[in-house]
């Protein structure tokens, strides 16, 4: 893995973990839902801002932008839908922790649609980031038994869709080599998504005044869009079995975020603290395979 894809992956699980943590001030104003509604177009709109000093239309290839249209249908606009509907009937908890099983789904879609093979140091590695991650992020007691049947369904189709959307992005990155158009395009799939899907869900959430919250959620869609923008340069530079692990590693970053940035957060919990070792190690694994 070469310095600049491991710095792009890293880079995107920073930005990732912040955006977590962001979130947190935003969703004591506003609901998910209207969150997402400020935050992808939100960063749609940085990338039409930035797409006539940043975009290559050198190499346009109409294959690729279908699948980076393809992609933005996925992500964030479904995945988004779905983890909010996984966080309604399983807890956040639950839904997040099991979305961190991203890199599993990954490395096998770009196995079977790529040929990428990892090597048995790297699928140690990337099983040992997973098993710290969902230590660091799944909860436990009550609300972990609670999740059961088809609830745990949503979180896994999501994860399974994020998983996939990555091998399917590298392909169109061969063809078009430029991770800006693809976050380009899909980001404005996307908010075109969420804008129509604004009023499907149910009854709505309490209203919120006009503009609390905005900012937040303003600033969320601006980490998120960049820490997409940093996994496809990543992925343009080095294969999925490699990059999908280091960019799940977000939970360490925002676990570290959360105990500067939140008011009241608790500290590391023994579960958590063999989370971050058994990541750690997996990196280091990762890596060195």
């Amino acid at each position: 893995m070469s310095a600049a894809a491991l710095g792009f992956a890293l880079s995107a699980a920073v930005l990732f973990a912040a955006a977590l943590v962001l979130s947190a001030f935003g969703l004591r104003h506003r609901s998910a839902r209207r969150g997402a509604a400020v935050s992808i177009p939100t960063a749609a709109a940085l990338f039409v801002l930035l797409a006539p000093f940043a975009l290559d239309v050198s190499g346009f290839s109409w294959r690729a932008a279908a699948i980076f249209a393809a992609a933005g249908l996925g992500y964030p606009a479904l995945v988004t839908l779905l983890t909010f509907e996984a966080a309604r009937r399983s807890g956040p908890g639950v839904a997040g922790a099991l979305g961190n099983l991203t890199p599993l789904f990954a490395v096998l879609f770009a196995a079977v649609a790529l040929g990428e093979t990892p090597r048995a140091g790297q699928l140690a590695g990337a099983a040992a980031i997973v098993a710290g991650v969902m230590l660091i992020s799944f909860p436990g007691g009550g609300a972990a038994r609670a999740a059961l049947g088809w609830a745990l369904a949503l979180p896994l189709a999501a994860a399974a869709l994020r998983g996939a959307i990555q091998p399917a992005v590298k392909a169109g990155l061969a063809l078009w080599p430029d991770a800006f158009a693809a976050a380009l395009i899909g980001y404005i799939v996307s908010a075109a998504v969420v804008a129509g899907s604004a009023g499907l869900g149910g009854a709505p959430p309490a209203r919120a005044p006009r503009r609390a919250g905005i900012l937040w959620f303003a600033l969320v869609g601006l980490g998120n869009g960049c820490a997409v923008l940093s996994l496809y340069a990543a992925l343009a530079r080095a294969p999925v079995a490699l990059v999908s692990p280091v960019v799940a590693t977000y939970p360490l970053f925002a676990l570290a975020f959360g105990a500067a940035l939140l008011r009241g957060a608790h500290p590391p919990s023994r579960r958590q603290a063999a989370g971050v070792a058994a990541t750690v190690a997996g990196v280091a694994l990762l890596l060195a395979g």
